[in-house]
């Protein structure tokens, strides 16, 4: 009589929650598998029998760390004339030079520091202790009837030093050297990346005039309409005099600079950057500290 009493309870819970979970009936004698664990299989061998893209074998092997059809590869850059902008070869470039992702971070600390470094902190102020003048107190401490003063020298009268003033101080920050150096790259990355960066062979016009450097600008798409554009020459300024002058006059247009005045900062700020081959081969030789390691024997 027992087994029977408890047996309807069973009977009724089940026939409710059919209709809800399927139920899984086998035999004892049988072996069968749960149908979660056919799906987790069935999705771990798709992973496994996936296959990476053909690499060529020629290339370096890739490290253990990183898969090969992810390896960074080197990037092409195209070479043109200017003004008129014609194609003359590609241009290849390290992937640590042109490829990097963007920090915003690193950006950031790059132009704190070179802000932080222009600043001049040239404000000079005469204090108490600076004021020339007696040390004799000017009035007596009471009766009065007015505020308490010490000297003449005291910041409440006119002619006294002033309190806690500015004095000449120096603002510049300190910034890990190949912190900036990878800045420099990624702000060049970035600008390559977004189709903003042009390399040119010799950035030099036929003429100094206004006119003429507003029309060439206008054409190649480089004015003030698209945000202006930063033209990047090499040392030798003689070989660009016309773009020089002719941009003083048009400065709503664009503006020059040679290789050694650029900051990070300057790599980011106007809508198109022009860049000499030679100056942007020199710039990359002066920022690499991060790339290069030193043997130290001991």
């Amino acid at each position: 009589m027992a087994s029977k009493t408890l047996a309807r309870p069973a009977q009724t819970f089940v026939s409710q929650t059919q209709c809800l979970i399927p139920t899984l009936t086998r035999s004892m004698a049988t072996e069968t598998s749960l149908p979660g664990q056919q799906i987790l299989q069935s999705y771990a061998n798709a992973h496994l029998t996936s296959t990476a893209p053909p690499t060529n074998s020629s290339t370096t092997k890739p490290s253990a760390s990183i898969p090969a059809h992810i390896q960074p590869t080197t990037a092409t850059a195209t070479l043109y004339a200017f003004p008129s902008l014609e194609p003359l070869r590609f241009l290849t470039y390290p992937f640590t030079h042109l490829l990097l992702p963007l920090r915003r971070d690193i950006l950031h600390r790059a132009v704190i520091f070179e802000g932080d470094a222009t600043r001049q902190g040239t404000a000079s102020t005469k204090w108490r202790a600076d004021v020339h003048g007696s040390g004799r107190k000017i009035r007596p401490q009471k009766g009065t009837g007015h505020a308490r003063l010490g000297d003449k020298k005291s910041p409440m009268l006119r002619g006294g030093g002033v309190a806690f003033g500015p004095h000449p101080r120096d603002f510049s920050t300190k910034l890990n050297r190949k912190i900036y150096d990878l800045a420099w790259r990624t702000a060049l990355s970035y600008r390559y990346q977004k189709g903003e960066l042009v390399i040119v062979e010799d950035a030099e016009i036929e003429s100094p005039q206004r006119w003429y450097v507003k029309e060439v600008f206008e054409a190649c798409g480089f004015g003030n309409a698209e945000g202006r554009s930063t033209v990047i020459v090499d040392r030798n300024g003689a070989r660009n005099k016309n773009i020089r002058e002719a941009l003083e006059k048009a400065g709503e247009d664009g503006r020059v600079l040679e290789r050694d005045d650029v900051d990070v900062k300057d790599l980011l700020e106007t809508g198109r950057l022009i860049v000499e081959r030679k100056a942007l081969a020199t710039m990359f030789e002066d920022h690499v500290s991060d790339l290069t390691t030193v043997n130290v024997e001991g």
